[in-house]
């Protein structure tokens, strides 16, 4: 479906974090400057699908559009023959903009309209657009706890309510721009034990956050709940998974993630396939990356994880290694983590120094994907391990 398969995303988040300083990671990275040299580098590592950002802040001038922060990446992704991902909304929107007004559907509509233009006229298709980015984080940092703005406590269900009526309205302005975009919808997918002594309470909790609230944006996008809002399974289109190791935490503790050896861990192939399963059509693995000394590994395990959930029948269209360069933190800047492909050195002038070790990985990773696809009868990996007694083999 992509130009690649193994596909790279550059950490585009805007807005205000928790001390309610600007975020602005694209210029951090120096990435908007750099852009031409860094999808050279993707290229020649045999990656040409990326998730791209298109910093709506910065181009929604009261509803005046300024594409100069798009030029650098349509040129390169022209030069590269590069197929870009358009993430319109990475949590940071135009100022003077409520999110929980009636205003900002429409205005997120016309904004992803006006792109959708621009880049239709720029490149040549196919065009694909994510127009809310990870709206369930979104609606949870910005309306239940305060940590990006708007800064509101206790209004998350509303906030995720209006960033369904927005990605519906963009999704309908996208298509009336061009018929056959595809959209990508990005949200994580997480999972939450009950602790060990669970009381039956707990135990229910958990299982209604993993069988429902994981999923409230998804299905009330897809028309499947509040279908007042719109919703249908084309405003969904393909279901984008974001997955992180903080993605899954024991219930009420969610700053002490899981250990991949408790047993109450479930590995990231179920989870895929208990949401392919839920939606069908295509998904994709739209985030997901390790830090320092881990990257290598991660990157042989989401290998072996893409040939297993082929092999059982799920279109997976690709895996988004995100971010594919070292980024400072959200709330504080100073701090850098280096979790790409690329480390990104802030005091050598920005240079991207490559991570020879995941670099490799991804060529194993390539490599094995390509042997499947011309079946050479790779063994898979846990075979079975989703077998008769499995959370998806029950669903």
């Amino acid at each position: 479906m992509f130009r690649s398969f193994y596909m790279a995303g550059f950490e585009c988040t805007t807005g205000k974090n928790v001390h309610g300083d600007p975020i602005e990671q694209v210029a951090a990275t120096r990435h908007d400057v750099e852009a031409d040299a860094d999808y050279a580098r993707l290229v020649d590592v045999g990656i040409y699908s990326i998730r791209e950002g298109s910093r709506w802040n910065l181009i929604d001038r009261g509803g005046r559009y300024d594409f100069g922060p798009l030029e650098a990446f349509v040129r390169a992704a022209r030069r590269y023959a590069v197929e870009p991902v358009w993430d319109l909304f990475h949590y940071g929107y135009p100022a003077d903009l409520d999110p929980f007004s009636e205003e900002f559907a429409g205005r997120l509509a016309r904004y992803a309209a006006a792109v959708a233009r621009y880049v239709t006229r720029e490149l040549p298709g196919p065009y694909s657009f994510t127009p809310v980015n990870e709206p369930s984080y979104m609606a949870w940092a910005a309306g239940e706890v305060g940590r990006f703005a708007p800064h509101e406590h206790g209004r998350g269900h509303e906030l995720k309510l209006s960033l369904v009526r927005a990605q519906v309205a963009a999704v309908r302005a996208i298509r009336d721009v061009c018929p056959s975009a595809r959209i990508v919808t990005v949200d994580p997918v997480c999972h939450v034990a009950p602790p060990a002594d669970a009381e039956p309470d707990q135990v229910r909790r958990a299982l209604d956050f993993n069988e429902n609230v994981v999923f409230q944006f998804m299905d009330a996008v897809s028309g499947v709940t509040h279908r007042e809002l719109g919703g249908s399974r084309g405003a969904l289109g393909i279901v984008g998974l974001n997955y992180y190791d903080t993605n899954q935490w024991e219930l009420d503790k969610a700053d002490g993630p899981l250990a991949p050896s408790d047993p109450r861990h479930v590995r990231l192939a179920v989870l895929v396939e208990r949401a392919a399963r839920r939606y069908g059509g295509t998904v994709m693995i739209s985030e997901t990356a390790a830090a320092g000394d881990a990257r290598a590994a991660w990157i042989d395990e989401l290998s072996a994880t893409s040939v297993e959930l082929l092999a059982r029948g799920v279109d997976l269209a690709g895996v988004c290694f995100y971010p594919v360069l070292g980024m400072p933190e959200w709330h504080d800047p100073s701090r850098w983590t280096q979790m790409g492909l690329w480390d990104v050195l802030p005091c050598a002038n920005f240079a991207r120094k490559p991570h020879g070790p995941s670099l490799r990985a991804l060529a194993r990773a390539q490599r094995m994907l390509a042997a499947y696809r011309i079946g050479q009868g790779i063994k898979l990996p846990h075979q079975g391990a989703m077998g008769e007694g499995s959370p998806v083999a029950q669903r």
